[in-house]
């Protein structure tokens, strides 16, 4: 959902920056899949006349925005931001920007769990909300989550 809010925000001038982003958490942060359609309904009649790049966009992927309506509240927190992830491809590209080439696909795929290895080993900020969420994530797929 990061993603689509910052693509969204490219279109906007300054000045209307705060006020688009309030309107679009409107959307993501909605506690429905229909108060967000709700809210992207109001967000069209709003802005469409000023920006009618934005709320085309998110209608024409909706369904593959609104997946995340299926969890409840609390894994919601922990998956509509991408910062974890965006910082994990960074320090992986880094790994492998760092080297020429590689004789086979298994040598990235050493260099790249190595490199994992060493990112695991400098994260210190847990996730936040993560036992919330946890608790979830048991609840949901308690066989598939290790004690």
């Amino acid at each position: 959902m990061t993603y689509e809010v910052c693509n969204s925000l490219k279109y906007v001038i300054w000045v209307d920056r705060k006020e688009v982003a309030v309107d679009l958490r409107a959307i993501y942060a909605a506690p429905t899949r229909e108060e967000a359609h709700e809210g992207l309904e109001r967000f069209g009649e709003k802005w469409d006349g000023r920006y009618p790049a934005i709320s085309p966009s998110w209608r024409a992927d909706w369904e593959r925005l609104t997946v995340f309506f299926d969890y409840p509240p609390e894994i919601r927190k922990v998956i509509y931001t991408t910062n974890a992830i965006e910082s994990l491809n960074y320090s992986l590209r880094k790994v492998l920007k760092n080297r020429g080439a590689f004789p086979s696909d298994e040598s990235i795929l050493k260099v790249l769990y190595l490199g994992m290895q060493n990112v695991a080993k400098k994260w210190s900020m847990p996730i936040r909300d993560w036992k919330a969420a946890l608790n979830q994530f048991v609840i949901l797929f308690g066989d598939r989550v290790p004690d």
